[in-house]
């Protein structure tokens, strides 16, 4: 059996809370960007209007605890803006 190294278990128990607190945060960011997607599927102008900002700042969030790396933070949101952009265009023209 290994010793029980006390800054081992220490770490141990750290790594846990942290993974568990990345775990929901990086959730969080999933279901933020599939209620977007799903909006923009549906093509709901007033509903994409409300989401997109909170889906963006959901993921600043998430670049904020370290879940996320800016540039991935960066391309969703870049991605997710112009998909909306384009379809309220759609809409108005």
């Amino acid at each position: 059996m290994a010793k029980r190294i006390k800054s081992g278990l220490k770490r141990r128990r750290q790594d846990e809370v942290r993974r568990s607190r990345n775990r929901a945060a990086r959730t969080r960011v999933r279901n933020a960007i599939r209620e977007l997607r799903d909006a923009i599927a549906a093509g709901d102008a007033a509903e994409l209007k409300k989401l997109l900002p909170h889906t963006v700042s959901v993921i600043d969030t998430s670049v904020r605890k370290g879940v996320l790396h800016r540039n991935t933070a960066d391309r969703f949101k870049s991605r997710l803006s112009s998909q909306v952009g384009s379809l309220l265009q759609a809409k108005q023209g």
